[in-house]
C-alpha cells in the first residue's frame, strides 16, 4: 500500500509543479489517481512539509511550498 500511496504523492508533486495551485477534485480528474489515493497521498506530502493547503471559500487548494 505504502507504495501506491508514495506513487500517487510523486504524481501529484509533479502535477501541481506543472500547474500549480489545485483542488483535490482537479488533481483527481485530471491525473486519473483515485479519490482516497489522492487524501492519502496529500497526508503524506503534508507530514513531509511539502505543501501549502489554503481555503478560498468552499474550495481548499493545494499548492507547493
Amino acid at each position: 500500500m505504502s507504495n501506491i500511496i508514495g506513487d500517487a504523492a510523486g504524481k501529484i508533486w509533479q502535477y501541481l509543479e506543472t500547474n500549480g495551485a489545485s483542488s483535490a477534485t482537479k488533481i483527481e480528474k485530471e491525473t486519473g489517481i483515485s479519490k482516497n489515493d489522492v487524501q492519502r497521498a496529500i497526508g503524506w506530502l503534508s507530514k513531509e512539509d511539502k505543501l501549502i493547503i489554503e481555503a478560498k471559500g468552499r474550495v481548499e487548494t493545494i499548492s507547493l511550498k
